[in-house]
């Protein structure tokens, strides 16, 4: 048996309460994994999982295992990661769920490049907007901006990222130009489908947040059909700066209420846990940082890469 294997299946199935959801992690089929399993409870003499029809608990004997089998693999996976380095290898399939709005613009080309410089690289990168649990789905990596909810693994920001409202200047002539963030009632919001905060618009004024409930008259699930449907004249809506920079030196849209700023969104990088950041998984952060670092409007952590 081959027992670090054993150990890393076994500690997902407790990570996860589920043998599927483990060997879905690892890689190997459900009676591959239970049979890891049972190895490690004949080997120790000891049952070490709570099999129900809803999942597996651990034992208190298993308990004693699981925290031993992550220090073993944690101390292997930094021995990988020290060799690794010494050889600057950047190899293996990383999968990476980033947002659609600045991963069409930014992210998504900054791992393009990256697998350019490394060969041995292979990113699977998806774009999506939608709420993710990394410890229940295979990713490596997440960038999500806003509030998280309980996606699990480690999360930490990455940047801030400057959003401005926008419409054409056409439908602020027949709606009116908003002076004061309460004119923004008299209008009508695009709203992004996978934000339902979306319509409650966080304004800055005189250091102090002031939220702001505008009225939805569209729900949309693409970032791309919402600047559809603000070019249409259907309303205003809501995005990165660097998304909208070229519109908006064009004239095609305009900028609301210049005068007064959105609240930044937080951008977190989340990871299953600090074990699993290997040597390829700290050089596809660093990346997805710099490409952060240089798109408009935002704002990059500056000592993200201390730790990463």
């Amino acid at each position: 048996m081959d027992r670090l294997t054993a150990f890393q299946t076994f500690v997902e199935a407790v990570d996860s309460g589920s043998v599927n959801r483990a060997s879905k992690r690892v890689k190997i089929s459900q009676s591959a994994a239970s049979q890891q399993i049972q190895a490690l409870e004949r080997f120790f003499d000891q049952e070490l999982l709570q099999r129900s029809p809803s999942g597996v608990r651990v034992t208190e004997a298993g308990q004693v295992v699981y925290d031993h089998a992550q220090e073993i693999l944690g101390n292997y996976g930094g021995l990988l990661n020290a060799m690794n380095s010494r050889k600057g290898r950047v190899q293996g399939v990383v999968r990476v769920s980033m947002g659609s709005y600045l991963g069409q613009l930014t992210t998504g080309p900054a791992l393009i490049s990256l697998k350019q410089r490394h060969p041995e690289l292979e990113p699977m990168i998806h774009l999506e907007d939608r709420f993710v649990d990394i410890l229940n789905e295979p990713y490596d990596l997440l960038l999500r901006t806003g509030k998280l909810g309980d996606s699990g693994g480690v999360a930490r920001k990455i940047a801030s990222i400057h959003t401005v409202l926008f419409a054409t200047p056409e439908y602020l002539e027949r709606h009116g130009h908003p002076q004061v963030p309460e004119d923004l009632q008299r209008l009508r919001f695009i709203r992004f489908s996978d934000d339902p905060n979306a319509s409650r618009l966080p304004i800055l004024q005189d250091g102090a947040t002031q939220h702001v409930n505008v009225p939805v008259g569209m729900t949309v699930g693409s970032p791309d059909l919402i600047q559809r449907a603000v070019l249409d004249g259907m309303g205003f809506s809501r995005a990165p700066l660097a998304v909208v920079s070229e519109a908006l030196a064009s004239g095609r849209i305009v900028e609301i209420l210049p005068g007064y700023q959105v609240a930044p969104k937080d951008m977190f990088l989340i990871y299953r846990s600090k074990q699993a950041m290997d040597f390829t998984l700290r050089t596809v952060a660093r990346s997805l940082w710099a490409a952060l670092a240089e798109t408009e409007g935002v704002v990059p952590v500056s000592n993200f890469l201390k730790e990463a």
